[in-house]
């Protein structure tokens, strides 16, 4: 098996040294026909991911996890858009960031140039599958795919149709640029790639906290920590109580089991016994609510789906159809809440006070923080980037969602004349 993964990963180095020399319009041309081989293919897909689905429902798999392995004719439509605003976007490889001449006159050009290597360790989702293909390609990348045993026949199909939309493309398609690695039951195959060096450039958990935690404290190759989202929503006492309320439910319903998704709500005291009861209207017993003893209070006449919140509750990732709810007295410690409990995903806070508004931006410490909007937004798609990697949580090279620029990094370029020091 070793030989096996050198090979491997011999294969996608000399694939990458490929990939980085393609031209924008050839690495649209492979796109194009990836999503050609896609359509074309869509029936097969549809079936093996019907297939992945049921497999996991006769295990007893919650239905808010099964909607992100789910595929039907709408997701499968919005993966064939992502990839044709992959293909709509500039190429990154060769910008120049940054220019300047030194005083011996030497010019100095720092360019974008690919990652190399790159790894995905991922749960579910098959739509990652081709996102994260995409935005490899198109930033002049080799991809190493190792999805979950729960996808592993959707993403199978998958896979054999980038590869032969790639193989339609000519000299502009590269199909060694991706594999998928067969996931293995003793997780032998992550601790490969974990240690990999020199092998693989980077590698990119996405998924939940345990995945994340186990590669971010396992790997010796470099790690982009996708996080695991727990996600807050602060409603202020000048808040549109109804706003709030849609955005509670928004953020929280909509799709659960998503790592934008809120986990925890709070609400300050001023307006607790009147936002509460709104929020309770929009959850309309969907939600279980898991309130301390303020909310309790207010809710445990009105709303049936009520349990008392342990500590445990908050900063907590239910990804279900399950909220934690706590009042606070003021902006500060909603803040301080926050920051205590969060994992640096999306926060939001509603209110009309737009100095407050910005305090709470300037001072709550995450990748995304919104004001008056759902968390539900954190997405490479809505930010326009056609796709994501994933949700980067760290400080690091990225942050946020991640586009076709996270996968690229720098390098620079010195033209001289004969100077020497």
């Amino acid at each position: 098996m070793a030989d096996e993964f050198e090979e491997l990963c011999a294969g996608l180095r000399a694939a990458c040294q490929k990939t980085a020399l393609l031209t924008a319009s050839q690495k649209n041309k492979g796109l194009r026909k990836v999503i050609e081989s896609l359509q074309k293919n869509k029936d097969a897909i549809l079936e093996a991911n019907a297939q992945d689905v049921a497999d996991s429902r006769s295990r007893g798999v919650s239905e808010a996890l099964i909607e992100r392995l789910a595929l039907d004719q709408k997701k499968f439509q919005s993966i064939l858009d992502a990839i044709d605003v992959i293909i709509s976007q500039t190429d990154p490889i060769g910008e120049e960031v940054a220019g300047w001449k030194t005083p011996n006159g030497m010019q100095i050009r720092q360019v974008r140039v690919p990652l190399g290597v790159v790894a995905i360790i991922y749960e579910s989702r098959p739509n990652v599958t081709v996102d994260a293909f995409a935005l490899a390609y198109k930033s002049g990348n080799a991809i190493l795919l190792r999805g979950s045993s729960s996808a592993l026949k959707s993403n199978i199909e998958i896979v054999r149709a980038i590869k032969e939309g790639l193989c339609a493309a000519g000299d502009d398609g590269v199909s060694e640029a991706l594999f998928l690695c067969p996931p293995k039951a003793d997780h032998s195959d992550v601790d490969k790639i974990l240690t990999a060096l020199g092998k693989i450039d980077v590698v990119l958990p996405r998924g939940g906290a345990k995945l994340i935690n186990s590669v971010v404290q396992n790997a010796k190759i470099p790690v982009i920590e996708t996080g695991s989202g727990v996600c807050h929503l602060f409603v202020e006492k000048t808040a549109d109580l109804d706003m709030a309320a849609k955005i509670a439910g928004n953020a929280k319903i909509q799709r659960p089991g998503a790592c934008n998704a809120v986990e925890t709500i709070l609400v300050q005291r001023d307006v607790a016994s009147a936002f509460l009861p709104l929020m309770a209207k929009e959850f309309a017993e969907k939600v279980q609510v898991r309130a301390d003893k303020e909310s309790f209070a207010i809710l445990k006449d009105s709303y049936k789906n009520l349990r008392e919140a342990s500590e445990e509750d908050y900063g907590f990732e239910f990804l279900d159809f399950i909220v934690a709810v706590k009042v606070v007295s003021s902006t500060d410690e909603a803040i301080q809440f926050i920051n205590g409990h969060n994992t640096k995903h999306s926060e939001c806070i509603v209110t009309n006070d737009r100095a407050l508004a910005r305090n709470f931006q300037n001072r709550v410490d995450a990748a995304c923080v919104y004001v008056n909007a759902s968390t539900r937004f954190t997405d490479g798609g809505e930010f326009g980037f056609g796709a994501e990697l994933g949700i980067s949580t760290q400080k690091l090279h990225a942050r946020g969602p991640m586009g076709i620029k996270a996968l690229t990094t720098t390098k620079f370029l010195i033209d001289g004349d004969g100077q020497i020091r």
